[in-house]
């Protein structure tokens, strides 16, 4: 199918001094933003901190790592004969396997001719005299561009947790999202495990049967629903590629970018046992959408939300053994309002005699020793410790370069008080600045490959508008940029998401305002709203020549 991708490093190209466009990352963002641009005639450059293309997929390779959305959904739709070509292994693919994807397209495209390996962006400062962006890197390299895009991800930037003596354990230390490629042999170690969310939930199960013994600190449940992985037939594979078109535009009007029936009632107005049917149905599944979907108002209303609660929590106590394991793996907030995880084994994971859970809650962590953790009710010694501790999502991987809009401003600090965006895609004060799947947009609520395509598009059809009128500058105005942000905060309360305490508001990164950052209004009605602003000559964007 592919043949293995040749050395990166042997094909890094020399860095220009100057490009229309500049591109922050090489994954599926950057990667199909470097061939739509050159499709339209425009030079562009991609600087990547990995040595190969990927993103996620390049840096997450802890075991167990497997995307949540189903692979012959997950998958780029801008070329129909690539969709054909490509032969997806898995339901669920691992992270190898999508890596693979990932080289199959830049392969397919001879897209790593024009990135930077190795290479992190540090600066990228707006002249205005020039109206071009100047970008540095961390090898002191300076590139001209008149537009930047951040093609940098919402779970790039990894945070590790916030407690003393991090760097004092005499043993061996791993985080999640920074894997060594060549893996790890756990076997006959004892492991501590710190955090619970989807890297966690999936790599426990596996570490789990190498150890000679694992312990996992939780300080929040996640909930978690059985993947039922398995191997794709040939006949779903064929009959996908046969009808990938409407099923592609069916993508794109759905609420999470998975096309799934509209529900079309409450689940107070069911009968118990007709809506614990359903649950059963979709616990079944292997699909997130499918419970998140089966009534109108989970979401919305918390009584409705308690009946999804309840039959999770119902679940957990019939699948773990001990009763007070049980009760500790099963969340208060409500299901959905964390992103839910799926997960192969990882209940049945904590019967084993092996495994225990810490619940932080009870025992708070104090920190880490020469020897391994302690809390507040013991010392547990270890081998390795597993950082599971996530990421400063949405907004890190942005406010961690330097960028510096007009008069000087700061990104980070225009962005103090939480991320402000008009659409997700840009930010008033910062010509030319594009973001891919930014805050204020539905990215991290949706199946990201499908946000990611219409977020390329339409940025790369504002730069093609700006060219055919002769324009050179495009940036969201300061009231279309406060009616948006105003326009999120409203729709995002009238759903129960700001009552978890989740990385969508930030709460898992100390100090970070607690602002929830995605939209929330639905794939679908985010695209019309966005093809409306094109076709309308894009107003509430200042354009200038």
């Amino acid at each position: 199918m592919s043949a293995p991708a040749a050395d990166p490093q042997a094909q890094t190209p020399p860095v220009p001094s100057s490009v229309d466009v500049v591109i922050v990352g090489a994954g599926f963002s950057g990667m199909y933003l470097l061939h739509k641009l050159r499709t339209m005639g425009m030079s562009a450059v991609v600087f990547e901190a990995g040595t190969d293309v990927g993103g996620t997929w390049y840096w997450n390779r802890y075991p167990g790592a497997r995307v949540d959305v189903e692979s012959l959904a997950y998958s780029y739709s801008f070329d129909p004969d690539l969709e054909q070509d490509f032969e997806w292994q898995e339901r669920y693919p691992t992270q190898p396997e999508i890596l693979r994807y990932a080289q199959y397209v830049a392969d397919r495209f001879d897209l790593r001719k024009d990135i930077v390996f190795r290479t992190r962006v540090t600066a990228a400062h707006y002249g205005e005299d020039s109206r071009t962006w100047q970008v540095r890197t961390e090898h002191e390299d300076a590139v001209t561009a008149r537009f930047v895009v951040m093609a940098t991800g919402c779970l790039s930037s990894s945070k590790l947790p916030e407690i003393p003596g991090l760097d004092s354990f005499k043993g061996e230390t791993y985080h999640t999202a920074h894997w060594p490629h060549e893996g790890v042999d756990f076997t006959g170690k004892r492991v501590g495990l710190i955090g619970t969310g989807s890297s966690g939930v999936q790599s426990i199960p596996v570490i789990a049967e190498q150890a000679a013994d694992l312990t996992v600190f939780q300080r929040t449940p996640a909930y978690s629903l059985p993947a039922r992985n398995r191997k794709l037939r040939a006949d779903e594979i064929s009959e996908m590629k046969e009808n990938y078109r409407a099923y592609r535009q069916a993508q794109k009007e759905s609420g999470f970018g998975i096309p799934t029936p509209v529900p079309t009632k409450s689940a107070l107005e069911v009968s118990e046992e007709e809506r614990d049917a359903r649950f059963e149905e979709a616990w079944e599944s292997g699909s997130l959408v499918n419970l998140l979907t089966t009534y109108t108002d989970l979401a919305l209303d918390q009584d409705a939300n308690d009946t999804a609660k309840r039959f999770i929590h119902r679940k957990i106590h019939e699948i773990v053994e001990d009763p007070q394991t049980a009760a500790d793996l099963c969340p208060e907030y409500p299901v959905g309002t964390k992103r839910p995880c799926l997960d192969t084994h990882y209940y049945e994971t904590y019967n084993r005699p092996d495994v225990h859970l810490v619940n932080l809650q009870r025992e708070p962590l104090v920190e880490v020793t020469d020897k391994g953790v302690r809390t507040a009710a013991d010392e547990y010694v270890f081998d390795a410790i597993v950082y599971a501790t996530g990421f400063d999502a949405m907004t890190g991987s942005l406010t961690n370069v330097d960028i510096r809009g007009r008069g000087g401003a700061s990104l980070k600090e225009t962005w103090s008080a939480g991320p402000r965006t008009y659409l997700g895609i840009g930010s008033a004060g910062f010509p030319n600045l594009f973001m891919i799947t930014g805050p204020g947009s539905p990215s991290v609520l949706s199946n990201m490959i499908v946000s990611i395509e219409q977020h390329v598009d339409w940025v790369c059809d504002a730069i093609d508008h700006l060219r055919q009128q002769g324009l050179t500058t495009i940036e969201p105005s300061q009231q279309a940029q406060d009616e948006w942000v105003d326009h999120v905060n409203l729709i995002a309360s009238h759903t129960l998401y700001p009552k978890a305490n989740s990385w969508y508001m930030g709460a898992n990164v100390p100090g970070k305002p607690r602002v929830f950052m995605p939209y929330a209004g639905g794939v679908g009605e985010y695209r019309k709203k966005c093809d409306q602003i094109a076709a309308d000559g894009y107003p509430g964007f200042v354009l200038s020549a």
